[in-house]
């Protein structure tokens, strides 16, 4: 049986649970694992928590019972996810990546699996209160920030597509209208990519006018007992400010673009939409 000394257990403590967010790993895996008794592994448990509580950087909850064992949620403080908005409204700021039309480059940062995670932790805090058992985004750019969400959350993770794939077998598909262009599109979904009573938390990387966020929301009424429980974006326009749907919770507000200028306003949102 491998001995190890406290500091290099905890160090494997840590890194097994960051590497499984959301899984319950009983006391037994970690003590037949690292080699010491279950109230030794009880200790290292709790000085990791304590160094949670004080530095930040994720939930630690010990679950007791015989299905039991230690939770990690990579949940970050609301002082953490506001320097991860701040900083990130910096990068998205950056007047090279203004396009014709005034549109703005964003690909590089939600295609980057280290802004895609820090942004997925930021949705996980706050919504985790919700209690989704899902999460659905629709392709293509808004699945790495919802996959990072549902990784952080522990839970699977749901593309609605525009076109249908034999490889998803039998499929439900509806009709919404775009709200910025009024043009008519699809959405569809394998009728086993969402359950029955399913709690869906949405997330995209961006809304305007909001008729893709409700088509999502269409899509999942189409499923027994199912409901919308939480809808995250990462950049929402100022205008229109009336959207096709409410209660939605941006990280950024893109307030402008000035190709003449060269200048991009996105800030930190303040409220839910």
């Amino acid at each position: 049986m491998l001995k190890l000394s406290r500091a290099a257990r905890v160090a494997l403590l840590v890194k097994s649970l960051v590497e499984h967010p959301g899984e319950v790993i009983p006391l037994a895996h970690f003590a037949e694992r690292l080699g010491a008794a279950k109230s030794s592994i009880s200790e290292d448990v709790a000085l990791v928590r304590a160094a949670f509580e004080t530095a930040g950087g994720g939930r630690l909850t010990t679950l007791a019972g015989a299905a039991g064992g230690v939770v990690y949620l990579p949940l970050p403080s609301p002082a953490e996810q506001a320097d991860v908005v701040r900083r990130l409204a910096g990068v998205l700021s950056a007047p090279e990546r203004i396009l014709p039309g005034g549109f703005l480059y964003m690909t590089d940062v939600v295609s980057s699996p280290v802004w895609a995670a820090r942004i997925g932790e930021v949705f996980a805090a706050r919504f985790h209160a919700a209690r989704p058992t899902c999460v659905l985004t629709v392709e293509t750019k808004g699945i790495p920030v919802a996959l990072m969400t549902a990784r952080a959350l522990n839970l699977p993770l749901v593309i609605a597509r525009r076109e249908g794939r034999v490889t998803e077998g039998p499929q439900v598909t509806i009709s919404y209208v775009t709200g910025s262009r009024g043009r008519i599109e699809t959405l569809t979904a394998g009728i086993r990519a969402i359950p029955p009573e399913a709690r869906v938390l949405i997330i995209d990387d961006f809304i305007k006018a909001g008729g893709t966020a409700a088509g999502m929301i269409e899509l999942v009424r189409q499923f027994p007992g199912a409901t919308v429980v939480g809808i995250g974006v990462l950049v929402a326009t100022a205008e229109p400010a009336r959207k096709r749907v409410s209660g939605y919770r941006s990280l950024l507000t893109l307030e402008g673009v000035d190709e003449e200028q060269g200048t991009v306003r996105i800030v930190p949102s303040e409220s839910e939409g």
